[in-house]
Protein backbone atom coordinates (compact mmCIF):
# COMPACT_ATOMS: atom_id res chain seq x y z
CA UNK A 1 0.00 0.00 0.00
CA UNK A 2 1.03 3.45 -0.69
CA UNK A 3 1.21 5.71 2.72
CA UNK A 4 1.60 10.14 2.02
CA UNK A 5 3.38 10.50 5.13
CA UNK A 6 2.75 14.00 6.51
CA UNK A 7 4.08 14.39 9.84
CA UNK A 8 8.22 13.62 10.86
CA UNK A 9 8.77 11.10 14.19
CA UNK A 10 9.50 13.40 17.18
CA UNK A 11 8.16 16.65 16.22
CA UNK A 12 4.85 18.11 17.77
CA UNK A 13 4.30 19.57 14.20
CA UNK A 14 1.62 18.46 12.27
CA UNK A 15 1.41 19.25 8.51
CA UNK A 16 -1.70 19.34 7.21
CA UNK A 17 -2.06 18.07 3.16
CA UNK A 18 -4.98 18.34 0.73
CA UNK A 19 -5.33 14.47 0.85
CA UNK A 20 -6.20 14.98 -3.00
CA UNK A 21 -3.96 17.09 -4.01
CA UNK A 22 -1.28 16.39 -1.98
CA UNK A 23 -0.76 20.46 -1.47
CA UNK A 24 0.82 21.65 1.90
CA UNK A 25 -2.19 23.56 3.74
CA UNK A 26 -0.57 24.61 7.08
CA UNK A 27 0.92 23.33 9.84
CA UNK A 28 -0.01 23.70 13.38
CA UNK A 29 1.42 22.38 16.69
CA UNK A 30 0.40 19.59 18.95
CA UNK A 31 1.21 18.81 22.37
CA UNK A 32 2.84 15.89 22.11
CA UNK A 33 5.49 14.85 19.33
CA UNK A 34 4.80 11.82 16.75
CA UNK A 35 6.36 8.73 17.85
CA UNK A 36 6.79 7.46 14.65
CA UNK A 37 6.42 8.92 11.06
CA UNK A 38 2.38 9.65 10.16
CA UNK A 39 0.47 10.09 7.50
CA UNK A 40 -2.35 8.54 5.01
CA UNK A 41 -3.33 5.62 3.26
CA UNK A 42 -3.53 6.92 -0.50
CA UNK A 43 -7.52 6.54 -2.28
CA UNK A 44 -9.27 5.72 0.94
CA UNK A 45 -11.64 7.40 3.26
CA UNK A 46 -12.24 6.47 6.66
CA UNK A 47 -15.46 6.81 8.95
CA UNK A 48 -14.36 10.52 9.89
CA UNK A 49 -14.16 11.64 5.90
CA UNK A 50 -10.23 11.73 5.65
CA UNK A 51 -8.00 9.38 4.41
CA UNK A 52 -7.12 6.34 6.48
CA UNK A 53 -4.34 7.30 9.08
CA UNK A 54 -1.33 5.42 9.35
CA UNK A 55 1.76 5.14 11.51
CA UNK A 56 4.90 3.81 9.97
CA UNK A 57 6.89 2.02 13.09
CA UNK A 58 10.41 2.67 11.85
CA UNK A 59 13.45 4.27 12.57
CA UNK A 60 14.09 5.47 9.20
CA UNK A 61 13.66 9.36 8.94
CA UNK A 62 10.87 9.77 6.28
CA UNK A 63 9.92 13.16 4.79
CA UNK A 64 6.58 14.91 4.77
CA UNK A 65 5.47 15.13 1.64
CA UNK A 66 7.06 11.86 0.25
CA UNK A 67 5.10 8.84 -0.62
CA UNK A 68 6.45 5.34 0.70
CA UNK A 69 5.27 2.05 -0.37
CA UNK A 70 4.21 0.02 2.85
CA UNK A 71 3.03 -3.23 4.38
CA UNK A 72 0.10 -4.01 6.80
CA UNK A 73 0.45 -5.04 10.44
CA UNK A 74 -2.38 -4.01 12.15
CA UNK A 75 -5.12 -1.66 12.89
CA UNK A 76 -5.58 0.12 15.91
CA UNK A 77 -9.12 1.47 16.98
CA UNK A 78 -9.59 4.67 17.73
CA UNK A 79 -12.92 6.81 17.99
CA UNK A 80 -12.50 11.00 18.06
CA UNK A 81 -15.28 13.06 18.95
CA UNK A 82 -17.85 10.18 18.45
CA UNK A 83 -16.26 9.11 14.66
CA UNK A 84 -14.42 6.13 13.89
CA UNK A 85 -11.36 7.47 13.51
CA UNK A 86 -8.82 3.83 13.31
CA UNK A 87 -5.42 3.95 13.10
CA UNK A 88 -3.42 1.53 10.43
CA UNK A 89 -0.07 0.44 11.63
CA UNK A 90 2.81 -0.53 8.88
CA UNK A 91 6.18 -1.12 8.53
CA UNK A 92 8.23 -0.48 5.53
CA UNK A 93 8.85 -3.22 3.16
CA UNK A 94 10.56 -6.14 5.37
CA UNK A 95 10.30 -4.37 8.49
CA UNK A 96 8.75 -7.50 10.07
CA UNK A 97 5.56 -7.97 11.45
CA UNK A 98 5.23 -7.23 15.45
CA UNK A 99 3.96 -4.79 16.99
CA UNK A 100 5.86 -4.61 20.67
CA UNK A 101 4.73 -3.90 23.84
CA UNK A 102 7.02 -0.67 23.45
CA UNK A 103 5.53 0.63 20.26
CA UNK A 104 1.86 -0.05 21.70
CA UNK A 105 3.17 2.44 24.38
CA UNK A 106 4.63 5.22 22.33
CA UNK A 107 1.42 5.03 20.15
CA UNK A 108 -1.28 4.96 22.97
CA UNK A 109 0.64 7.86 24.65
CA UNK A 110 0.51 9.77 21.22
CA UNK A 111 -3.39 9.17 20.69
CA UNK A 112 -3.82 9.86 24.61
CA UNK A 113 -1.85 13.28 25.00
CA UNK A 114 -1.73 14.44 21.24
CA UNK A 115 -4.74 16.86 21.53
CA UNK A 116 -4.28 17.91 25.33
CA UNK A 117 -4.58 21.33 24.21
CA UNK A 118 -7.89 21.10 22.86
CA UNK A 119 -10.48 21.69 25.55
CA UNK A 120 -13.46 18.91 25.26
CA UNK A 121 -11.51 16.33 22.81
CA UNK A 122 -12.47 12.97 23.43
CA UNK A 123 -10.06 10.15 22.13
CA UNK A 124 -11.45 6.68 22.74
CA UNK A 125 -8.47 4.01 22.15
CA UNK A 126 -9.80 0.66 21.45
CA UNK A 127 -8.02 -2.47 20.65
CA UNK A 128 -5.15 -3.69 18.83
CA UNK A 129 -6.28 -5.74 15.50
CA UNK A 130 -4.35 -7.95 13.53
CA UNK A 131 -2.91 -7.90 9.44
CA UNK A 132 -6.58 -9.10 8.30
CA UNK A 133 -8.19 -6.97 10.27
CA UNK A 134 -6.42 -3.94 8.63
CA UNK A 135 -6.81 -5.48 5.43
CA UNK A 136 -10.69 -6.06 5.57
CA UNK A 137 -10.43 -2.41 7.08
CA UNK A 138 -8.81 -0.79 3.97
CA UNK A 139 -10.43 -2.57 1.27
CA UNK A 140 -14.05 -0.99 3.13
CA UNK A 141 -12.84 2.05 3.23
CA UNK A 142 -11.21 2.68 -0.76
CA UNK A 143 -12.31 5.53 -2.63
CA UNK A 144 -12.64 4.92 -5.94
CA UNK A 145 -13.03 8.28 -6.72
CA UNK A 146 -9.62 9.32 -5.68
CA UNK A 147 -6.77 10.22 -7.66
CA UNK A 148 -4.11 8.23 -5.56
CA UNK A 149 -6.98 5.16 -5.78
CA UNK A 150 -5.41 1.80 -6.26
CA UNK A 151 -6.50 -1.66 -6.29
CA UNK A 152 -4.83 -3.15 -3.65
CA UNK A 153 -4.59 -2.95 0.21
Amino acid sequence: MRVFIENLAGSRQKNIYDERTLAHLRTVDVSAAYPYPYGFVLGTVSGDGDAVDCFVLTGEPLSPGSTVECELVGLLEQVEDGEVDHKVIAVLPGGGGKIDDAAMAALKNFIANVFAHVPGKQMKIGRLLNRKAAQDYLLKCRDAASPHATGSA
